[in-house]
Parts: C-alpha cells; sequence; structure tokens
C-alpha cells in the first residue's frame, strides 16, 4: 500500500466555540484531540461544549430567532449567495479539512466542498419560494389563507462521512426559511463544522443566527431534543442513535427528521450493458471507502450475466489504488476509526464461513480496508443484513427481475436503490416498487442535488430534506381568516 504523507511542520491548530457570533473556549475546560483517520496524528485540538455551553447556544439563537424570522427574503436570500461566494473563493482550503479531518480522498473532498456552492444558492432561491394559499371558504365573505412561518430555533446534529455537505444542507435551509440554528458536528469531524461558522461569519450573518458547538453525541443530543426552545431536530447518522433520538423527541412532542442507515440495492438486469454496469457498481460502493448510506452494498445481479459481472467487476476492482489520501489516483483512503476494521471483519468472516466466495480484498492495514467483494452472498449472511459502512460490496444472484424486487425489498432499510436496464417498462415497473426513498435507473444509488427530496423510508428514517422539501419541513402552516363584513351568528 502507497506510503501515507504526514505533514510534521506545524502544532495543531486549537479550535474554540461558536457561540453568539463569537469564538468562545469552553465553559469546562474540555480540550479534545482531533485525529487524522489516515496518518493516526492528531490534526487539531477543538474545545467540547458543556452543558452550560450548550445551553448559551441555545439561548443566543432563542433570542435572535425573532428578527431573523423577520428578515426579509432578499436579505436572507443575499447573505446565502455572499456565503456561497465565499466558499467557492476556499474550495481548496475547505478541500484540504476534509482530507486531513474525514479522510477523504482528494476528488471526493473537492467534489464535496464544491457541491455545497450551489447548495448555498439553491437555498438563497427557496428564500422567494416559501409559499401559502388561499382557500374556498363555506361562509360568505371570509378570506381563507394559509401561510408558511420559521419554526423558531431548529438544531441539527450532522454525520463525519459528508459532514461539509450534509451540515451545511441542514443549515443553509434552516436559514431560508427564516429559522436560527444550533449545529452539533460530528465527533470525528468537528473543525469541517466550524468552518461552516467561519464562511458565515464572512458572509455577515447576524450573530446568534448560528451556533456550532462540538460535544459528545449523548451529552448535546438529549440536551437539544429536551429544551423547549428548540423546536425541531434534524438528523443524520445511524439507525440505532437516530431510533433514540426520535423516542426522546415524542417524549418532548419535538418535530424531528431523520436520515439513517441504509443497505441500498443495485440491480443489473440482463439486457445491461455490462462494462456500464461495472463502472456503476464499482462507484457506487468504493466512493469515499463505502462510508455513505447511499452506498450500493447489495448488487443483484440477473442469472444469464452474473458470472461474466462478477469477473469484470473484480478485474475492475483489483486496479482500484489504496493509500494516501491525497494522491489524486487514490480512490480508497482510510476509514474514520480503525475499530471499523474489525467490525467489517466479522461480516466477512460470517460470509465467508457461510459459503461466500471472496473476490478479493478482505484484509486491512491500520486504517485501510482493501476493497472486498463477496460472491454468492445470502440472505443468511450478516453482510446481507447489516450496514459493513466500508469498501465491502455482496455479490447476489438471482432469477430473474421478480426475485432481484424481492432480493431488494428484503431488507429493513429503504434509503435508496438503483437499477440497470434498457428495458423502460420495467425500469419503471421495479422504481414503483422498491421500497425505497430514492430510485435511480441507469446510474448509481449515490446520487443527490440540492433541490431534491432527500430522504428514506423504514429503518432509513422519514422527513425530506433539500430544496422546497425543506422549507416545507423547517416551517409551520398557519391558517389565518378575515371576514369581510359581519357574519350572522345563531346567537
Amino acid at each position: 500500500m502507497e506510503a501515507v504523507a504526514k505533514n510534521v511542520a506545524a502544532l495543531p491548530r486549537e479550535w474554540k466555540l461558536y457561540i453568539d457570533g463569537e469564538w468562545v473556549p469552553s465553559s469546562g475546560g474540555t480540550v479534545a484531540d482531533d485525529l487524522n483517520p489516515a496518518t493516526g496524528g492528531v490534526y487539531a485540538r477543538v474545545h467540547q461544549a458543556s452543558k452550560a455551553d450548550i445551553g448559551h447556544a441555545i439561548e443566543a439563537a432563542y433570542r435572535a430567532r425573532e428578527e431573523w424570522g423577520n428578515t426579509l427574503a432578499n436579505q436572507r436570500e443575499a447573505i446565502l449567495l455572499k456565503a456561497a461566494s465565499v466558499l467557492e473563493s476556499r474550495i481548496p482550503e475547505i478541500a484540504d479539512v476534509l482530507i486531513d479531518e474525514a479522510g477523504s480522498t482528494f476528488g471526493k473532498a473537492m467534489f464535496e466542498a464544491s457541491f455545497v456552492v450551489n447548495l448555498l444558492r439553491s437555498a438563497a432561491g427557496e428564500c422567494r419560494r416559501i409559499f401559502g394559499e388561499t382557500m374556498p371558504a363555506d361562509s360568505p365573505g371570509l378570506l381563507s389563507m394559509s401561510v408558511r412561518r420559521p419554526l423558531g430555533v431548529v438544531a441539527g446534529i450532522a454525520p463525519f462521512n459528508f459532514p461539509f455537505l450534509l451540515a451545511t444542507k441542514k443549515v443553509a435551509m434552516a436559514l431560508a426559511a427564516g429559522n436560527t440554528f444550533v449545529l452539533k458536528p460530528a465527533s470525528y469531524t468537528p473543525v469541517t463544522g466550524l468552518k461552516i461558522a467561519e464562511i458565515f461569519e464572512a458572509a455577515g450573518l447576524p450573530k446568534g443566527v448560528l451556533n456550532v458547538i462540538p460535544a459528545q453525541g449523548s451529552t448535546l443530543g438529549n440536551a437539544l431534543v429536551a429544551d423547549p426552545r428548540i423546536r425541531m431536530v434534524t438528523f443524520t447518522g445511524s439507525t440505532e442513535v437516530g431510533k433514540q433520538l426520535a423516542a426522546e423527541a415524542g417524549k418532548h412532542l419535538k418535530k424531528i427528521t431523520l436520515e439513517m442507515g441504509g443497505k441500498s440495492p443495485l440491480i443489473i438486469l440482463r439486457d445491461a450493458d455490462l462494462e456500464y454496469a461495472v463502472s456503476v457498481a464499482c462507484f457506487g460502493i468504493f466512493l469515499h471507502q463505502g462510508q455513505i448510506c447511499m452506498a450500493n452494498s447489495r448488487v443483484i445481479v440477473e442469472a444469464p450475466i452474473y458470472d461474466a459481472f462478477c469477473e469484470k467487476f473484480a478485474a475492475k476492482v483489483k486496479m482500484l489504488q489504496v493509500g494516501d489520501p491525497r494522491n489524486p489516483h487514490t480512490v480508497i483512503g482510510p476509514l474514520i476509526d480503525g475499530k471499523q476494521c474489525a467490525y467489517i471483519d466479522g461480516h466477512v468472516r460470517d460470509a465467508l464461513a457461510k459459503g461466500a466466495r471472496l473476490m478479493n480484498g478482505g484484509s486491512a492495514s491500520g486504517n485501510f480496508y482493501q476493497p472486498t467483494i463477496l460472491a454468492n452472498v445470502t440472505p443468511d449472511m450478516v453482510v446481507f443484513r447489516e450496514e459493513s459502512f466500508g469498501p465491502v460490496v455482496s455479490l447476489i444472484e438471482v432469477r430473474d427481475s421478480e426475485e432481484a424486487l424481492a432480493v431488494a425489498n428484503d431488507t429493513s432499510f429503504g434509503l435508496s436503490a438503483a437499477l440497470i436496464t434498457n428495458d423502460l417498462q420495467k425500469a419503471l415497473d421495479l422504481s414503483l416498487r422498491l421500497e425505497s426513498g430514492m430510485v435511480h435507473v441507469n446510474d448509481s444509488t449515490c446520487y443527490d442535488e440540492p433541490h431534491v427530496p432527500f430522504g428514506g423510508v423504514k429503518d432509513s428514517g422519514f422527513g425530506r430534506e433539500g430544496g422546497r422539501y425543506s422549507m416545507e419541513e423547517m416551517t409551520e402552516v398557519k391558517w389565518i381568516t378575515v371576514q369581510m363584513g359581519r357574519r350572522q351568528f345563531p346567537f
């Protein structure tokens, strides 16, 4: 494996909390090491929010909510557009953070940073598209209408895998809707979250509207859900944590949206272009080392082309470069934590013991896990059911498209799905019947755009993020009537 470059020239930077427009130290004095997953070295030192700090952040957002909620749409739009311009000038800087802190490869880091520029501009456009409606009334002289109003304070809990994209999507859409925000970045990627604060600070966002507070998940998550000043929690992360937050939210009648795990299927039908199918499958599982909830970790192939697909797929995967994420040719970088390698090994060993065939990989070095192909995977194997969240793909042979559909739906998850075929009728039929929040025909399961309804079903969560769908989630509908003239009452 290619050696990983190490930068030992400078001491790690220390990062403070961002509360009420100020960079402040942790009131509890706790400062944690933020590790580079590729080298194991200390990338940064980050202040950790105490319960008091969390309270201060919520209070700042609560104080700012009314003024920000009444800010004109064109003023919110201008700040979001300025944030996009600020980011556009700092893309290499953000990419560096994503490489060193999140273990992103160079290509993935550049893509993520660039995507967020368009995301911010898309959010800016939504400022002018928060619509109500007028409705027919059953009483004479009555004007009946609905309006959408900001919720107030929204809290977001972001993941480590696409920490800049997914956190900024939550923040930008909430701000566009007129809400203030408290962001808890992932414990593995706190600096990325603090960079979002830097960008909005440079764009002129008023104090208190955005607060970023790195902290341990258990400390912060429960505090955010329980606090009555927080009107909504938006979470992206594991299904296990999401279920806990949903249960807690239920106790407090708190609005919550959840985007959680996946075991996404890619169906390849017998008429597929094999070379193209191989490329789709490879990208969909090995992007960011498979640490993606949308990753097509189950590739379901019709029997007539199964053997040929396996051979071509294995040949391509053997060529993937593993190593230094700063090398533009690297495809497989480090996992976020070495403990994940042992977890993946458990899936692989279980599958092999139950009859799966190892076609590539199956081993680790440090935080780097080789791209792994398991052929002849069956539903009784753990890897078929559980999310590996790593560079491991299961190849499954089926008789026909109906069995492919049954296998694809045989999961507790339902985030993303894809299928490769030139048969338009089958494509539409399967798309409608797949139990998934998103379906992509002749493309990868890993796809997103700023304005689309991103989200899943079943154990992959509920609620949608993106464009007007975020506006609907992050506002509340109010019914207003105006009686013109005098209404007649029965007494």
